[in-house]
C-alpha cells in the first residue's frame, strides 16, 4: 500500500494505555496501513487543538479511555469510516449516532476472552481442592491437614460445572473443563443452541435445572438490565451444600449482599474477580470471609496478554483496508445479547 493511499488515523485512548498496547512492532505495522501521528495519542476527543485533525481521520484507534462517540464528537470527524477496538465490550464507546452514520465497529473481545477463561478454568481447578480457601490463612489449617486430605470433597474427578452464559469466555471455559476426567458441564443461556452446546462437550439446561446439579457455578453472561442480579438469593439457595460461586463476568450478576449471606452461613464458597460495587465497601463482610477469595478484576488482559487484542485490532483494519469484512465486526442486535 503506497503512502498516498494510507487512510489517516488517530489513536484515541489514554497514553498510558497506548505505550501497553502498542509495542514497536505494531506500531509500525499501524503506520504502514494509516497515516498516523505519534504524539496524537489522546483519550479527549474535544480538545480543539484536534480540530484540523479529526477533520481528516478516516480510522480511530480506541481502547480504555477513549470517550463515547456521541453525535457531536462524530460531527468532528465527518470522514471517520471505521473504529477499531483494542479493547472487549464496546458498549460504552458505540452510540446510535455511530449506527446511523454507517460506521464500521470491531472489538478486540475474543482475544480478550482467552486470559478471562484460563483465569476462570484454574479458579475451578483450585475450587475442587478448595485451594483458595486453605491458602488465605494456613495458620488455621495447620492441625487439621490430615482430616483435610481424607476429605472425599476436595477433588476434581466428576466434577458437575454450570456455565451461566455460552458468551465468547463460556464457550472457550466449557473447552478447557473437556479436560477434566469424568467432568459434566451445564449450561444455562436462552439464547444458546443446543446443538452447538452440545458439540463443546456441554448439556444446554434452564437455570432453575442447573442450579441444584453443580458444584460449581461460574458466571459468564453479559451486564444487561435483564441480567442484573440473576443470581439472587433464591438461586443461591438452590445451589447444593459446599457449591462454589465463581465471577469473572461482572459484579451486577450477583446479589452481593445474597452472596455474603450464604458465604457467612458456610455453606457456599465464592471466587470473585469482579464485585459490586467494584471495589467492595471497606465494610463488606465479604472481605474478611475466609471462604471468599475476592481479586481485583485482574482475569482479563493485562501486561503482554493486551498485545493479543491489539493485534486484533490490526488485523481487522488490515481486512478493512483490502476491502475484506472485519472478522470481529460488531453489529448494532448483537449489543442486545453479548458485553
Amino acid at each position: 500500500m503506497s503512502n498516498a493511499a494510507r487512510p489517516a488515523a488517530l489513536v484515541a485512548m489514554w497514553p498510558d494505555v497506548f505505550s501497553t498496547l502498542f509495542d514497536d512492532a505494531r506500531l509500525a505495522r499501524l503506520h504502514a496501513m494509516c497515516e498516523v501521528r505519534d504524539d496524537e495519542t489522546t483519550g479527549d476527543l474535544d480538545d480543539p487543538a484536534l480540530a484540523a485533525r479529526l477533520a481528516e481521520v478516516e480510522v480511530l484507534i480506541t481502547s480504555w479511555g477513549t470517550p463515547p462517540l456521541t453525535a457531536e464528537r462524530l460531527d468532528r470527524m465527518p470522514r471517520l469510516r471505521a473504529v477499531f477496538h483494542c479493547a472487549g465490550t464496546v458498549r460504552s464507546l458505540v452510540t446510535d449516532a455511530v449506527w446511523e452514520r454507517g460506521i464500521v465497529v470491531t472489538t478486540a473481545a475474543e482475544a480478550n476472552a482467552i486470559p478471562v477463561a484460563e483465569f476462570t478454568f484454574a479458579s475451578i481447578v483450585l475450587a475442587g481442592k478448595r485451594a483458595q480457601v486453605f491458602a488465605r490463612d494456613p495458620r488455621a489449617h495447620r492441625r487439621e491437614w490430615r482430616t483435610l486430605l481424607e476429605t472425599t470433597n476436595l477433588s476434581n474427578l466428576g466434577r458437575r460445572v454450570g456455565v451461566v452464559g455460552f458468551s465468547r469466555i463460556g464457550r472457550r471455559v466449557v473447552a478447557l473443563l473437556q479436560q477434566l476426567d469424568a467432568v459434566e458441564v451445564l449450561v444455562a443461556d436462552p439464547y444458546a443452541d443446543a446443538t452447538a452446546v452440545a458439540a463443546a462437550g456441554a448439556r444446554l439446561v434452564p437455570l432453575d435445572e442447573l442450579l441444584p446439579n453443580v458444584d460449581v457455578l461460574s458466571l459468564h453472561a453479559p451486564e444487561l438490565p435483564e441480567t442484573k442480579r440473576m443470581i439472587g438469593a433464591a438461586q443461591l439457595a438452590a445451589l447444593p451444600d459446599g457449591a462454589t460461586v465463581i465471577n469473572t463476568a461482572r459484579g451486577s450478576l450477583l446479589d452481593t449482599d445474597a452472596l455474603a449471606a450464604e458465604c457467612a452461613s458456610g455453606r457456599l464458597d465464592a471466587i470473585l474477580d469482579v464485585t459490586d460495587p467494584e471495589p467492595l465497601p471497606v465494610h463488606s463482610p465479604l472481605l474478611d470471609l475466609p471462604n471468599v477469595s475476592i481479586t481485583p478484576h485482574i482475569a482479563g488482559s493485562l501486561g503482554r496478554e493486551t498485545l493479543r487484542m491489539t493485534d486484533a485490532a490490526l488485523d481487522d483494519l488490515e481486512r478493512f483496508l483490502n476491502g475484506v469484512h472485519p472478522r470481529e465486526a460488531v453489529r448494532v442486535a448483537d449489543l442486545g445479547v453479548s458485553a
